[in-house]
């Protein structure tokens, strides 16, 4: 089954599509697992009471030193330059027992180029699944002026990459499972839809075995204030974008008092639920995909029409492309996401819709194989796999059939584009689940914290702009600070406004909160 965007789809990575460290469960005496210790707090279970304390971790976890060595490459990502390092975290597996077993995460640094060193900078680039360890070093150009004060840090977080990474179903599999209709229009298209999603639980539920139960938001924002205390710093130095921003929520909730300079980049909006998140992301994809007509001089709601009945042709009958692969209509709704994540992929999208209307899908194909990590031997990535094994613990919203086909008018009145795909996604993606989801939507209160950065864009599809202002609301009055840029694509930071940049960067440089509101164009 394609995903086309859940919850916040991974913000770096895809912008990064258009234009190693081994992991596993290890017990105490791991002789992988070895930095300086900080102050010592309390951590909780992972439980749908997201505020929930146990006692104080024992010193075998706080006081672990990390053996900081040279990164190895991986089968997806060759080995960064020198000025990385790469170590493991040893973290519990269950947070509820933080005495019993354990489990290692990745972890990636590269040390502050300049003096005044400020402490670590913490990043999560989205998804939930994006690997921090692949994207970090590949992102350090983009905020170069940050790396002279901060350690830039990032990791794979549990359940993702080489934290225990899951592979839900194997390469022959996925490519089998692209012809299914994702909008089905029949009950044996309904039957092989849910049959596909049940077929995928069960095999993450194989792959991944204890862990599945254990790979929550909750307990990634407790792994990352251990990480604070073991890099030693006193307080949380964080960037999160996209699916990052939640996280980035949920940890200020549960440790306001920790909270140093953090910024939430692509919010996500924490007022909504599962359904609520579709209908913004349609609303989203469809403002950028006006964007994108009005550029090219057509009419959005001419040239919309025109992009729609494309696609119903292309379900009725599957486009032909130069590898012998055939476009389905799923691949192509794909297609056309991944440029709409950067003004800069705008032009490829241009061309792939061209060849797709003189009945040649290569165009859209490729983008569509650039979004679900194929490359050209056929491998394909999993950051969808881990993105399903989290949303869908954390995510308690099950639609049912009967509930989706009623709301299916409204995500199409939305974007007779997206609205189709989106609307059936709610219903598809957790199906038949092996494990239960945690909420509805997350706690973010963040009473008694400072103040946090909450940066949204304008014309971004994959978390429109009104999250921000939700997000800010929802962490507290004086805590979230909302800065606005008139722009687009997904994510503000690096994408070419010195105004959002030097902004952000005065904040985390220099501590200067802008006035909650600003607005940059």
């Amino acid at each position: 089954m394609t995903r086309l965007a859940r919850w916040a789809a991974l913000g770096a990575a895809a912008a990064l599509l258009v234009a190693g460290c081994s992991s596993g469960s290890s017990s105490d005496n791991d002789k992988n697992d070895t930095g300086t210790s900080g102050a010592t707090t309390s951590s909780g279970p992972s439980s749908s009471d997201s505020s929930a304390k146990t006692p104080a971790l024992p010193a075998s976890l706080t006081s672990q030193k990390v053996a900081w060595g040279r990164c190895k490459a991986t089968a997806d990502s060759p080995a960064p330059g020198d000025d990385w390092q790469c170590a493991r975290l040893k973290t519990p597996l269950d947070w509820a027992k933080p005495e019993g077993r354990t489990i290692n995460l990745a972890i990636i640094r590269s040390k502050a180029r300049g003096g005044d060193r400020i402490g670590s900078l913490l990043f999560n680039f989205g998804g939930p699944g994006g690997s921090g360890v692949s994207t970090m070093p590949s992102y350090a150009s983009t905020v170069s002026a940050l790396h002279e004060r901060y350690d830039l840090v990032s990791w794979d977080p549990r359940g993702v990459g080489a934290s225990g990474g899951v592979r839900c179903r194997g390469d022959r599999q996925i490519q089998a499972a692209e012809a299914i209709d994702v909008t089905p229009d029949t009950p044996a298209e309904e039957q092989a839809y849910f049959q596909d999603a049940t077929d995928f639980g069960q095999g993450c539920k194989k792959a991944a075995g204890d862990l599945m139960a254990h790979v929550s938001t909750t307990d990634t924002a407790r792994d990352m204030d251990l990480m604070r205390q073991v890099l030693g710093d006193a307080k949380m130095h964080y960037f999160g974008i996209s699916y990052g921003t939640e996280l980035g929520g949920v940890y200020a909730h549960l440790f306001p008092g920790n909270v140093g300079r953090l910024i939430l980049d692509a919010v996500v909006d924490p007022s909504a639920d599962t359904v609520g998140h579709a209908e913004n992301q349609t609303r989203g994809f469809q403002r950028a995909l006006n964007d994108y007509l009005e550029s090219t001089g057509q009419d959005p709601q001419k040239g919309t029409r025109k992009i729609a009945d494309l696609l119903a042709r292309i379900d009725s009958a599957p486009l032909p492309t130069s590898s012998g692969r055939k476009l389905t209509q799923s691949l192509a709704v794909t297609g056309i996401v991944l440029p709409l994540y950067s003004e800069a992929g705008w032009p490829s999208l241009t061309s792939a819709l061209k060849e797709a209307q003189q009945g040649d899908g290569t165009g859209l194909l490729g983008l569509a194989d650039g979004y679900n990590e194929r490359d050209g031997s056929g491998h394909y990535g999993t950051t969808t796999h881990s993105q399903r094994l989290i949303s869908c613990l954390d995510d308690k919203q099950r639609p049912t059939l009967e509930e989706t086909k009623k709301r299916l008018p409204e995500f199409e009145r939305i974007s007779p584009v997206f609205g189709d795909f989106l609307g059936w996604d709610t219903a598809g993606w957790c199906h038949d689940w092996p494990v239960a989801g945690q909420y509805d939507t997350p706690e973010v209160s963040a009473p008694g914290a400072a103040p946090i950065l909450v940066v949204g864009n304008t014309g971004d599809p994959a978390t429109p702009y009104e999250g921000a202002r939700r997000m800010a609301d929802e962490l507290g009055k004086g805590v979230g600070v909302v800065l606005t840029w008139k722009g687009e694509g997904h994510g503000a930071y690096g994408s070419g406004s010195d105004c959002v940049d030097s902004t952000v960067n005065a904040y985390l440089l220099k501590g200067t909160v802008p006035k909650d509101g600003k607005t940059c164009s």
